[in-house]
């Protein structure tokens, strides 16, 4: 008994401290180096969707295996982290690997990188310092995706997350690992006139945004508004599902397009519930 009261000690004790370790930094304000399970850095690069054309950069990439998973889909790849130590092992990885001519290293402060010509930007950092970079990200160009290894956004919440288990996991209790995606939204707030000349010509969005939330109005012609039943906004991409009458008549409809700055296009499927059609739309924002 006391044997076994023992060694429950020791186990709660550790996983106290493991649990423990990635709640804090060290005095300068960085990131203590952990190692992701190669199973979370596959899993980060396909919920990204990383492959040729991509240019992906690795905030606190430590000994390089998110760089190099990158570049061996196709894609180019930077790893950023302040210790010169593994910028140096990342480099001599990626060697290993023969994927140099895809791969950079650079040795700098996270905060201060040039994150604009990323397609992808990948991190495993604590949650204060997700917090502080997420103004940043922000501004990034709409449809970039980001992912972070267990930690989020709080009040933006992820478009995506997934969680699996992970025994080889070096910190936390457990042996899970959460994985998020967030797409980069585009700006959708404002109000939007329509033009869908098959289907009742005129409509009208008065659209809310919040993160990549969206609150719609929709109104045709000079009718009352109609129901919107749910909406989606990812990246540059826009859903509305709406319900209504239009010329006397109920109809689902549901509208898809791309927002390109202040222009709408796209395609309406309406149905009746025994026909459907598909019509163009576009939408242009009044300022």
């Amino acid at each position: 008994m006391k044997l076994r009261a023992l060694a429950g000690f020791m186990l709660c004790a550790a996983g106290l401290f493991s649990a423990h370790a990635q709640s804090w930094a060290w005095d300068d304000g960085t990131v203590p180096f952990v190692v992701s399970p190669e199973e979370v850095v596959d899993r980060m690069l396909r919920i990204a969707e990383v492959g040729a054309g991509d240019y992906v950069i690795d905030l606190g990439s430590g000994d390089g295996r998110i760089v190099i998973g990158a570049a061996r889909r196709g894609a180019r790849a930077l790893g950023i982290d302040i210790d010169p130590t593994l910028v140096a092992k990342g480099r001599e990885n990626a060697a290993v690997a023969g994927v140099t001519d895809r791969t950079e290293f650079s040795s700098q402060d996270l905060f201060e990188t040039d994150l604009s010509k990323a397609s992808v930007i990948t991190m495993y950092l604590l949650p204060e310092v997700n917090l502080k970079l997420r103004p940043k990200l922000l501004t990034l160009k709409p449809g970039t995706r980001l992912v972070s290894h267990d930690w989020n956004m709080r009040e933006w919440e992820p478009d995506e997350t997934i969680e699996l288990r992970t025994p080889e996991k070096p910190v936390g209790l457990g042996g899970k690992s959460r994985i998020h995606l967030w797409i980069v939204p585009a700006d959708a707030r404002g109000h939007w006139v329509a033009e869908v000349p098959l289907h009742g010509g005129a409509w009208a969005f008065d659209i809310g945004q919040e993160f990549q939330a969206i609150a719609v109005r929709a109104a045709v012609g000079a009718g009352r508004d109609l129901t919107v039943r749910a909406t989606r906004l990812r990246g540059v991409e826009i859903k509305i599902a709406i319900t209504g009458l239009v010329g006397g008549k109920a109809w689902n409809h549901l509208f898809k397009g791309t927002i390109s700055g202040d222009r709408m296009t796209g395609e309406v499927r309406v149905s009746d519930g025994e026909q459907q059609r598909t019509i163009p739309w576009t939408a242009t924002r009044r300022k």
